[in-house]
């Protein structure tokens, strides 16, 4: 059985001045799935999205959600998009409770309807026991549990979520996702972008990683990790002596010097990097299992983007 298509993009493209920050991309997201956007600052993650929930108009291309396109539809495709932004937007001088309630205002929910979704949501996150809290007294847990609950309000079919976890603590992180499983699995439409290789690794049927305003690589995280590194990578301390044999001993292996280590990328079968160790020992070896994190590495560089 074939899926449904529900977000499509076809040479999208978005210029502000002379800059390109989404360089005709082509896409598409399946009804039900949660599929990321990756890539680095700049990347054209965040306008694409905002192109998506139809607060910024695209420049060229094609994009319709649900059949519909964003430049006709706006207000019927904002009304079926829940979005949780990067940034924290509370009302800083109303409560917890108060927040939902307002914004429940935006989407014509009667008051009473509000105060019922506004209760479930709020045990939904966790959030019941801090219902008459002023928003300055909450954490960044909190408040990003409270702004997820927010994005919920309207009971959307498409959840937009950027940089969902950013610098919140581990056991509020895994609620988070623990959050996003649940609505996936009530037929919620994930659409996310993060810097957490491991987050996308965890929540992302499908993935596109982005850098400078095109997409460059496409798939699932196992396949895009077992193309890219194979399936485990070797870090040794480094030593020229230490290089010039790791080069003879895997020809054509992708060798890279990150601080103090060496790390050996190759596509041979897992347990070749242990079988030359009891051979040779090098000093500091491990062994690891190749990620997401190595391929975006791969992909986009190390250099640090402003």
């Amino acid at each position: 059985m074939q899926s449904e298509v529900l977000i499509e993009a076809e040479k999208l493209t978005k210029k502000f001045g002379d800059l390109v920050a989404v360089d005709g991309i082509s896409f598409k997201i399946l009804k039900g799935e949660c599929f990321g956007f990756l890539g680095p600052n700049g990347a054209g993650k965040t306008t694409t999205m905002k192109m998506i929930h139809c607060v910024l108009p695209s420049t060229m291309g094609e994009l319709t959600v649900a059949g519909m396109d964003v430049a006709r539809n706006g207000r019927e495709i904002r009304q079926m998009i829940g979005v949780a932004p990067q940034e924290d937007n509370l009302d800083p001088d109303f409560t917890v409770f108060h927040n939902l309630i307002v914004y429940a205002r935006y989407f014509d929910i009667s008051k009473a309807e509000a105060k019922k979704r506004a209760d479930e949501l709020l045990n939904f996150v966790q959030l019941e026991e801090k219902r008459d809290v002023i928003i300055e007294h909450l954490s960044v847990g909190m408040k990003r549990r409270l702004i997820l609950a927010r994005a919920l309000l309207n009971e959307p079919q498409i959840l937009i979520l950027d940089e969902p976890t950013t610098g919140l603590d581990p056991q509020a992180r895994h609620l988070i996702w623990s959050k996003i499983r649940s609505l996936q699995k009530q037929g919620v439409t994930i659409v996310l972008t993060t810097h957490y290789m491991d987050e996308a690794a965890k929540l992302c049927d499908r993935l596109i990683i982005m850098d400078r305003g095109k997409i460059i690589e496409e798939g699932n995280p196992p396949d895009l990790v077992k193309k890219h590194v194979g399936e485990e990578v070797l870090e040794v301390a480094h030593d020229e002596k230490v290089m010039r044999l790791l080069q003879e001993t895997f020809q054509g292996a992708r060798l890279e010097v990150v601080g103090e280590k060496i790390h050996v990328f190759t596509n041979k079968s897992r347990g070749v990097f242990a079988q030359m160790l009891r051979e040779v020992p090098f000093k500091e070896a491990v062994i690891r299992d190749a990620n997401l994190e190595d391929v975006f590495l791969k992909l986009t560089g190390r250099r640090l983007r402003k």
